[in-house]
């Protein structure tokens, strides 16, 4: 950057005050300030920018140690798992030849309706008013004809 002390700044004030006059000056000043303001704006934007890519570099490193890491972990645990999975494997097959052949299926006991109204108290039947002593039509005609 320039080096510029209070002693040039006011030498360099002197000698605008006299080349452009005390009417223009203000004007001046005011457009030489928004130009370094300007320009101080620019100056920061693009150091963010340069900050911006630096970091965007160092996480796209980060990605690429994080991705490579993990495969490396997947390759391992996976070579295990085929380890262990062959050695099964072949444990399984040494003893299938010896063990007689699989059990039975499991059957679902099949539930008796007739058998749940069986085990259900008398006394439960009357409050709920459960009828105990059902006929069938006929056996009532037969029951109750004249004689």
């Amino acid at each position: 950057m320039l080096d510029l002390g209070l002693d040039k700044l006011f030498i360099i004030g002197g000698v605008a005050l006299v080349v452009l006059g005390p009417e223009k000056l203000p004007r001046v000043a005011r457009t030489v300030g928004t130009l370094l303001g300007r320009a101080q704006r620019y100056v920061a934007e693009v150091k963010a920018e340069v900050n911006r890519s630096i970091e965007l570099e160092e996480l796209k490193k980060m990605k690429t140690d994080v991705e490579d890491a993990a495969r490396d972990v997947e390759h391992s645990i996976r070579r295990e798992v085929d380890s262990a999975s062959a050695a099964f494997n072949e444990v399984w097959r040494e003893g299938s030849t010896a063990v007689d052949p699989l059990p039975p299926m499991y059957r679902h006991p099949r539930k008796n309706w007739r058998l749940k109204r069986g085990s259900t108290p008398q006394w439960f039947k009357q409050k709920s008013g459960v009828r105990r002593n059902v006929q069938s039509g006929a056996a009532r005609v037969a029951r109750f004809r004249p004689r």
